[in-house]
């Protein structure tokens, strides 16, 4: 490589922005593979200038390196002879092999002197029935400086062989087109024909026209190929120092680019998945909100048809105090026991088991609505897991992890609440309640036993005002009509107190169990919605971050490519 101060800077400059794109992709948590193609840049800034011969299989590559050296470096063959990527070397020994970190490359030295700070890599075939060979180019692809993309003349420029150009295009990479077998085509018509098919391939997948060169390697090795003097040309331009520096110094730059270009796409990814996510935190508010709203639906409902009982009993006991609070019943009044029994068998009546069968209605439908909801929840968020468009990075697993676990609650939830542990836990909260207003009447009853108790201290109230207020003397006969009139405006004072005190029972522990339902759905939903606000920050620094270095990149791709102009696109030859 060229030393000068500026090569120096602009070596040392990109050091520094591989090494800061290293940073980020790894804060980013992108895919393993991305941050490994970041460190394989690093590291290419101190390999030797990689020369990468690319082509499909029976394309004729390794007679080709043969024929470009000399000399029978490569074995050669119809079938895919090629399993590993040779990476050719100057060295005194012919044939020697040296070790790599990689168990798919080889290392060879041979006497070399023309490519001297210049390794030639011969890659195995594309296209072939062993997928593994294709896998080894695609993954050396990034580390050529210079690609020599070799086609052949009788199948030129096949759509499979588009397809991986596409491959060095997107990692920026220059490239040199040769087209092999050029002896079968017999007139110069068929030669233009095939180069000008070649050209329009190649400029419609790398956006410029690169140098095509048609050559006969066998021709070539038979004694000598007048398009072999035209590519050792261009190559000699291409491998000089000053080009081969800029070169060398624009790879990883390429690199860079799609590097970032991908982190890019993620990001953008993960906004648009942290925004349907958002929508998907709103949708489950709204949810939340629709099913209180039926939840309390239901309660005015329920709490109608405890009115209606209580307002049968109303009339009911009206309707007794009218027939027994009489002058005509005087013996009848003087009998307080016989009195009050009257008043619970036909005021009272099935008053207690028609509360009590209410409640249970009011429970069971309680207990169906709010599990509804968690199934609701569950379906909801199962629709929702992580795209395979933002799959395989850190961002995904977080998120798929936080959204298993919201339905990972609800499910737990489904299973491990029963709707009968749920109505025994509401009529034990509901019955707790009770006591309090019926002054322990309640306790172990249920809910129509302590209101039948609450029902009964009253009848016991006004028929023992009643009571004290008959005498033998004439007083009595002015006390009963008062006291009918006293004990209907008791009867409506203990209803209204009755059906206050049922509705703020009801609607209280409605509440506190729709409290603990909501606390169950935030409890699971807080580690989601603190991740994508933690993920909304992430991705933000993370654009600015980016921004910046592709303005450094942009920068410095100027710089390197103003060291020298690049060699003429012409030279081909026939």
């Amino acid at each position: 490589m060229l030393v000068s101060s500026r090569v120096q800077d602009l070596l040392g400059r990109e050091r520094a922005l591989l090494g800061d794109v290293l940073g980020l992709l790894v804060g980013q948590g992108a895919p393993p593979d991305v941050v490994e193609g970041a460190r394989v840049a690093v590291r290419a800034l101190d390999e030797a200038f990689l020369l990468v011969v690319v082509g499909e299989f029976n394309a004729g590559k390794s007679s080709f390196v043969n024929a470009l050296l000399g000399a029978s470096v490569l074995p050669e063959g119809v079938t895919p002879t090629t399993d590993r990527i040779y990476v050719l070397v100057n060295g005194e020994v012919p044939g020697q092999m040296e070790a790599t970190r990689d168990p798919f490359v080889s290392r060879l030295t041979y006497p070399l002197p023309s490519l001297e700070g210049v390794a030639l890599v011969d890659t195995p075939g594309t296209n072939a029935i062993v997928r593994q060979h294709q896998a080894l180019t695609e993954g050396f692809l990034p580390r050529a400086d210079l690609v020599l993309f070799l086609t052949s003349a009788d199948r030129p420029f096949t759509e499979s062989e588009r397809q991986f150009l596409s491959l060095a295009a997107r990692w920026g990479r220059s490239v040199i087109m040769v087209v092999n077998k050029a002896d079968l085509l017999e007139t110069p018509e068929q030669k233009t024909q095939v180069r000008e098919f070649v050209e329009a391939g190649a400029r419609g997948v790398l956006g410029l026209t690169p140098p095509v060169l048609l050559i006969s390697a066998r021709a070539e090795q038979r004694g000598g190929d007048v398009g072999f003097h035209a590519l050792r040309e261009v190559l000699r331009m291409r491998l000089s120092e000053v080009e081969r520096t800029r070169l060398k110094l624009l790879s990883p730059l390429g690199t860079v680019a799609e590097l970032l270009a991908g982190e890019e796409a993620r990001g953008a990814a993960a906004r648009q998945t942290l925004a349907e996510d958002l929508e998907v935190l709103r949708e489950l508010e709204a949810r939340q909100r629709a099913h209180q709203e039926s939840t309390l639906g239901e309660l005015d409902g329920q709490l109608n048809r405890v009115n209606r009982l209580l307002s049968e009993f109303e009339v009911r006991a009206d309707r007794f105090i009218d027939e027994k609070l009489r002058f005509g019943n005087l013996r009848g009044l003087l009998n307080a026991r016989e009195l009050e029994e009257a008043f619970r068998r036909e005021a009272v009546a099935e008053l207690p088991d028609a509360i009590d069968r209410q409640f249970g209605t009011m429970i069971d439908r309680f207990v169906e609505v709010n599990l509804g909801f968690w199934e609701d929840v569950q379906v909801f968020l199962a629709r929702r897991q992580p795209e395979s468009a933002v799959a395989r990075t850190r961002f995904s697993y977080d998120r798929a992890a936080l959204l298993e676990g919201i339905a990972g609650s609800a499910q737990q939830h489904l299973q491990t609440t029963t709707q009968t542990e749920l109505a025994r836990q509401l009529s034990r909260d509901a019955e707790d309640a009770m006591k309090g207003a019926v002054g322990g009447l309640a306790g172990g009853l249920g809910i129509g036993a302590g209101l039948g108790a609450l029902i009964g201290a009253s009848a016991l109230d006004f028929t023992g005002g009643i009571l004290a207020g008959l005498t033998l003397g004439s007083l009595g006969l002015f006390v009963l009509p008062n006291k009918r009139l006293q004990a209907h405006r008791q009867l409506r004072e203990k209803v209204a107190a009755l059906r206050e005190a049922l509705e703020r029972i009801v609607r209280s522990e409605y509440g506190r169990e729709q409290e603990r339902a909501d606390t169950r759905l935030r409890d699971a939903v807080r580690p989601f919605t603190q991740f994508t606000a933690q993920e909304q920050t992430r991705l933000n620094d993370a654009e600015q971050k980016l921004a910046a270095l592709q303005l450094e990149l942009q920068a410095l791709r100027t710089e390197v490519q103003g060291l020298a102009a690049p060699p003429s696109a012409g030279g081909a030859a026939d």
